[in-house]
């Protein structure tokens, strides 16, 4: 017992997630960082996805939601490149439209049989980052959002952009980021300025 107080006692006494304005002051956080999408994207890629990317958060509120927790609110944007090594979709581009009868809406009923074998999509997800700033060392965030997305060819738009991440704290300014989430996960350096 002597023994897991002693270990307990200093990290509590390290936790700021109950002092609020404990943390790095900052203005915007910048994050290359790589993309794992392992999840279905919107759209017509599948498999496994691997790309690069950056986010940028402009810090809107240094005390968050909560009066008694050390959070904070920010607007993330981004931009993401990441290659699936499927294809879940028609195989080439249309080049005969017949209407539809009842409906008139066209369908397409000739490609031109061309196909990659892989999809490539470019993502600019916009987020709320909410984060919680539990440790010197540690941070944890939320992100729901929207993104806007290209893939071969075609300007589209997905409303569930949903993350949940953490931080650990190199020092007060550089940051290791782990985010989890839809579409894709990613591993960054985090630079607070």
């Amino acid at each position: 017992m002597a023994l897991a107080s002693a270990v307990t006692l200093p990290a509590a006494a390290q936790s700021t997630i109950k002092q609020p304005g404990q943390r790095p002051p900052y203005y915007v956080e910048l994050e290359p960082h790589g993309l794992l999408g392992v999840l279905d994207p919107p759209g017509f890629g599948d498999d496994l996805g691997f790309g690069l990317g950056a986010r940028a958060t402009i810090e809107l509120a240094s005390a968050g939601f909560l009066p008694k927790l050390n959070d904070s609110v920010g607007l993330g944007f981004g931009f993401d490149y990441v290659r699936y090594d499927g294809y879940d979709g028609w195989r080439g581009r249309c080049t005969e439209f017949l209407p539809d009868p009842p409906n008139g809406v066209p369908i397409c009923v000739r490609t031109d049989g061309a196909f990659s074998g892989h999809v490539d999509y470019f993502y600019v997800p916009v987020v709320m980052q909410w984060n919680f700033w539990l440790h010197r060392k540690w941070s944890v965030f939320g992100e729901p959002g929207i993104a806007l997305y290209w893939e071969e060819g075609d300007f589209d738009f997905t409303p569930v952009v949903l993350f949940a991440g953490g931080r650990f704290h190199f020092n007060d300014r550089i940051t290791l980021t782990m985010r989890l989430g839809y579409p894709t996960f990613s591993l960054g350096v985090s630079f607070l300025l």
